[in-house]
């Protein structure tokens, strides 16, 4: 039972889609110019695009079509269902349908309602090697509408939770570079925290270290028994207990038991991921699982110190010209590893530094959960108010 005042109506019903074109390539003028030329590269990062890779001039917009400022943009062949609104008079290329709303209906609410229900436009599209919506079918999509003054109170409402959700990724944006700014400082010496004087002095990684090894090997079939690490357990930089592998219950897999302070360090990876670490503090088991590195620290050494020191530019750095490329992967050995050539600073320093950063990534994480609640409160928010489930009171 629809919502009262409601409708179903068609997308070509409420609005005017247009498929795009690209103007000849190999004339360098079309694209010497200000008029915005929207490819799927340059949707779904934000809700309107005000900028874009290229650029047309008035002879290459002639050769396309302009579309008017405030059209909803749908990609429609290869990655279907990149979305987003134009803030001028663009173009776009043969990828991008774009609705134009007809007086009765609302850009914003058409933007939002095109989100909810991507999930079933995208499974429109043809199974081939390039993915296809074709124009027909794309304004066959039906949707419900409600009166326009309901549309544009339900645009406002979710458009005060985008801005929330932008404000908040700035904030996490702007703590991740002072973090970066932090490190860069603090673990090279540049900048000395209050009180701290002491010389600094190099050694490598095998002298601060109690072992370096490799994990565990195991049937990576196995689906009951112990946790152990894999390469994906640590692919977002900290330790994800939901991308564990499983080892049998025995004495052999218990002596691969991380304890707390272990650094996993991953030395066979794609050469981007290579060398990226977590930090082990958990008080869930774990256990040290193959194609992973465990660094274990002395006890003369702060193992969160080091942790920082291989999340570092100083860290990627020596990934990065140590590593050695093979198909697909690259490597790290134990020994180029163990002859890491360090600048530490006494342990007192160590630890405070440590403690610093430690703080900002508090504070990162604080942001980042944040950031992950309003997402889904706005997700829950679209179902109900784009579906009529919940209403709001029009002035």
């Amino acid at each position: 039972m629809l919502p009262e005042g409601w409708k179903i109506s068609k997308l070509g019903e409420i609005s005017r889609i247009t498929t795009g074109s690209t103007p000849p390539t190999k004339n360098e003028s079309f694209y010497y110019g200000d008029i915005l030329f929207i490819t799927p590269a340059d949707l779904g990062e934000n809700k309107y695009v005000t900028q874009t890779e290229r650029t047309l001039s008035s002879l290459g917009a002639e050769c396309t079509r302009l579309i008017p400022k405030g059209s909803v943009l749908f990609s429609c062949i290869g990655t279907i269902g990149k979305i987003g609104i134009n803030k001028e008079d663009s173009a776009t290329n043969q990828q991008i349908n774009s609705l134009f709303p007809n007086e009765n209906n609302n850009s914003d609410f058409i933007y939002y309602s095109l989100i909810l229900y991507k999930p079933s436009i995208n499974n429109l599209a043809s199974k081939q090697a390039v993915p296809i919506i074709n124009k027909k079918t794309f304004s066959n999509v039906p949707i419900l509408i409600p009166p326009l003054p309901e549309q544009k109170k339900i645009a406002a409402i979710l458009s005060t939770w985008d801005r929330a959700i932008e404000g908040t990724e700035k904030l996490l944006a702007n703590s991740q570079q002072q973090k970066k700014a932090l490190m860069q400082q603090l673990l090279t010496g540049k900048k000395r925290l209050p009180g701290f004087t002491g010389e600094w002095k190099f050694t490598t990684l095998d002298s601060l270290t109690d072992q370096i090894n490799n994990g565990l090997n195991y049937d990576s079939k196995t689906t009951s028994g112990l946790p152990v690490t894999r390469i994906e357990t640590i692919s977002l930089g900290k330790i994800d207990f939901s991308k564990i592998g499983y080892a049998p219950d025995n004495d052999k897999t218990r002596n691969f038991k991380l304890e707390s302070g272990d650094i996993l360090y991953s030395h066979i990876n794609s050469i981007d991921h290579i060398g990226k670490v977590s930090y082990y503090n958990h008080e869930k088991d774990l256990y040290h699982g193959m194609n992973l590195l465990n660094i274990r620290t002395n006890k003369k050494n702060s193992s969160c110190y080091l942790y920082y020191i291989f999340q570092s530019h100083i860290g990627k750095k020596f990934a990065v010209t140590h590593a050695k490329s093979a198909v697909n992967q690259a490597s790290i050995s134990i020994s180029d590893l163990k002859m890491f050539l360090l600048k530490m600073p006494p342990l007192p320093e160590q630890k405070t530094i440590a403690a610093v950063l430690s703080t900002a990534d508090e504070e990162i994480t604080a942001i980042e959960a944040d950031l992950a609640r309003l997402r889904q409160e706005k997700k829950a928010l679209m179902q109900q108010l784009l579906t009529g489930k919940r209403r709001v009171k029009v002035d």
